[in-house]
């Protein structure tokens, strides 16, 4: 199997996949990654910890519907090509 650009597109798409489906109460609370109600000063930088859930938050929150699409076409691929 050759390292190609659809392979690597494939698997950017299976990592947004697994970002994607993480549920936030019955995972990432069990690892203390779960809703953090605490809120930093004005002017305070977020820490890694809390950009990491924003950003799991938004691709759950944005990419849900053309994650649908772009699964779909990839198994057409796929399919026809192997």
């Amino acid at each position: 199997m050759a390292f190609t650009l659809y392979s690597l597109i494939q698997a950017a798409i299976l990592c947004v996949n697994a970002v994607a489906v993480l549920h936030e109460e019955r995972f990432l609370s069990k690892i203390g990654w779960g809703v953090d109600t605490s809120v930093g000063g004005f002017g305070d930088e977020p820490g890694v910890k809390v950009q990491l859930m924003t950003l799991v938050r938004s691709v759950r929150t944005v990419m849900r519907v053309p994650l649908i699409a772009v699964n779909a076409v990839c198994i057409v691929l796929l399919l026809l090509f192997g």
